[in-house]
């Protein structure tokens, strides 16, 4: 494959560190967060419907408020490893979630 010779063109990586320099800063720190936040709600949304279920019967089935499920699936909302555990081996009756791989 060859080089990019276009100098006029960036990577995201590249992206990334011109908008969140340097890795670790806080500014960085916090993107990534929502990053990671977006990525699980989108995928517990994906796994609901693929279940065929409703934010309410999710909520209904799991002890939490239909609220609380939308602010996960829309990113909104911090979420502990037990609610995580709890939304989908028991909400969604699955051993295992696909996440995909954030920066």
């Amino acid at each position: 494959m060859k080089p990019n010779t276009n100098k006029d063109l960036t990577t995201f990586e590249e992206y990334l560190g011109e908008e969140y320099v340097p890795v670790g800063s806080l500014k960085r720190i916090e993107f990534e967060i929502r990053a990671k936040a977006f990525v699980i709600g989108e995928t517990i949304k994906e796994e609901r419907r693929l279940a065929k279920m409703t934010q309410q019967q999710l909520a209904d089935k799991t002890g939490t408020k239909k609220s609380f499920i939308s602010r996960i699936e829309n990113g909104h909302s911090d979420i502990q490893l037990s609610t995580l555990y709890r939304l989908v081996e028991i909400g969604l009756g699955s051993s295992t979630m696909r996440l995909s791989p954030c920066p």
